[in-house]
């Protein structure tokens, strides 16, 4: 067992794992009150491919419900496997499914954040009947990365005034260029996250110094490669819109990484749903504005 000291009582945090159905021992972590409770809340990080661990405790929620934190394909605890198809997103909808199972879970309660949420609507789709509350958190899209560009630019711009946005700026056009040595890329990648925020702290810098366990460099073009062509799209889509989730999906208004047209276009197209947009908060939600995110959560799962 380890410990977090981001509380005056640090929630206890345990490592566990459970089998895929190809076989795999993946890994995943419990966090917060009644580990042994029959209601966690099943949590998938973004990235695609970032350690779970940088969900911390969803801004106070952990105090209110036994989360269980998620390492996807080839992060944190789950090995890396031969066939990078099963780290597709779509592949990996079916390991929720083992996990379901393993959980001994009837239904279950689902939370996604950004790249996430795709693996969660399709785990919906292909299981509406276990799916008892559904959360998407500045969700990537429906079938793929999908953000407004010229919605992102927009937000991205309002920023102009601020002192590290011109360093921001030129670091995004030298990666975007490409042929950054590795050392460097990370030392670019550093100096843009300031657009991740809704409100820009430094002392929010040192979450990307902790360490972690996050994905081969390959696994993001893997992960999207699940999207469907063109041609196959709108059954793609009738499938989500016929699941029957009915999500809390929760957008950042000052998201400059995905903006807020993915969050609008999947309530739109899910009946039932809930948009709420948070005006000044960025894509981690939890961190800007967690009494207010909290507050929704809960209200969400507990209706």
């Amino acid at each position: 067992m380890t410990s977090c000291q981001d509380a005056e009582m640090p929630p206890a945090i345990t490592e566990h794992r459970y089998t895929a159905d190809d076989g795999a021992e993946l890994g995943y972590l419990r966090r917060g009150p009644g580990q042994a409770a029959a209601d966690p809340l099943i949590c998938v990080p973004g990235g695609p491919g970032a350690d779970v661990r940088y969900l911390a405790g969803l801004g106070g929620l952990d105090e209110h419900r036994s989360l269980v934190l998620v390492d996807q394909r080839a992060t944190g605890r789950s090995p890396v496997p031969q066939d990078r198809s099963r780290c597709v997103y779509t592949a990996q909808a079916e390991d929720l499914e083992a996990l379901r199972r393993h959980l001994g879970l009837e239904t279950i309660d689902l939370l996604a954040h950004s790249a996430g949420c795709l693996t969660a609507l399709e785990y919906a789709a292909a299981h509406p009947e276990r799916v008892r509350r559904l959360v998407l958190v500045t969700p990537a899209g429906l079938l793929g990365r999908e953000p407004d560009e010229r919605e992102v630019a927009a937000i991205r711009a309002d920023r102009a005034g601020e002192p590290w946005y011109a360093v921001a700026v030129a670091a995004e056009r030298e990666l975007a260029a490409g042929g950054v040595d590795p050392a460097r890329e990370e030392e670019l990648t550093l100096r843009t996250v300031p657009f991740v925020w809704g409100r820009w702290r430094e002392e929010y810098l040192e979450l990307y110094h902790e360490p972690t366990q996050d994905a081969p460099d390959w696994y993001r073009a893997v992960f999207y490669s699940g999207a469907p062509a063109p041609d196959a799209r709108p059954a793609r889509l009738a499938r989500l819109a016929g699941s029957g989730a009915r999500p809390l999906v929760l957008g950042g208004g000052r998201d400059g990484v995905i903006g807020t047209a993915p969050a609008r276009r999947i309530a739109e197209l899910l009946p039932g749903s809930r948009l709420v947009v948070l005006p000044e908060a960025g894509h981690r939600i939890w961190h800007e504005e967690p009494k207010a995110f909290v507050a929704e959560v809960l209200a969400h799962l507990d209706a």
